[in-house]
């Protein structure tokens, strides 16, 4: 492997050929991609997050939102594509996660996009995987295409609007929720889950 090294400079300056180092932090790609190494390996595989769209979102600007997805589990943080000026946006974006704890959360939250300000936390939806992981480590491959495989109830432990079913889907699992974002009277995002199996995984 070839090891490059990179600087980011804060108030460095460079004298004689040689850094003076003010509070100047090294890092290397190569401690980069060991780090992204290790984490992969301890996956136990990927979780591709459909955000389909969204339903009577709150209005935070005039008369409508410009409003976007982001999905957070621990540190990781993935974000889907603003859709301007629309209440019930279609996002049709997909957002994926490397899962390694399963107890983590995973929270979506939806935003209001502001370009001279801040923008607003207009409401979030905690997604509950476990469903969908305890199907996954049963691997029942005489299921058939199109089997479902079992129905989740709406809870205090869950923000699902509906009753969600976990799906069977040709080769993979899916499972559909309508998720409805806390502390607002009516508003809802509907989301598809899928799992995804990595070859040198734990959970492969």
């Amino acid at each position: 492997m070839i090891l490059t090294t990179c600087y980011v400079y804060n108030r460095g300056k460079h004298l004689n050929g040689n850094l003076r180092d003010l509070g100047t932090e090294k890092f290397t790609i190569e401690k980069a991609i060991k780090n992204l190494e290790l984490e992969m390996e301890n996956s136990l595989g990927l979780l591709r997050i459909r955000v389909r769209n969204g339903v009577n979102i709150a209005v935070r600007d005039v008369r409508s939102s410009d409003t976007y997805v982001v999905v957070t589990m621990g540190e990781q943080k993935v974000k889907s594509r603003v859709v301007k000026n629309s209440c019930n946006p279609d996002w049709d974006d997909e957002l994926t996660l490397s899962i390694s704890q399963p107890d983590i959360p995973v929270v979506l939250t939806v935003y209001d996009h502001d370009s001279l300000s801040a923008d607003d936390n207009i409401g979030d939806a905690v997604i509950d995987i476990k469903p969908l992981l305890q199907y996954v480590k049963m691997r029942d491959e005489s299921l058939t295409i199109g089997t479902l495989t079992s129905k989740v109830h709406p809870s205090k432990e869950n923000c699902l609007a509906e009753e969600s079913s976990i799906v069977r889907d040709k080769e993979k699992v899916v499972q559909d929720m309508r998720l409805k974002l806390r502390n607002m009277e009516r508003s809802e995002v509907q989301v598809q889950l899928e799992w995804i199996n990595l070859p040198s995984s734990k959970g492969s």
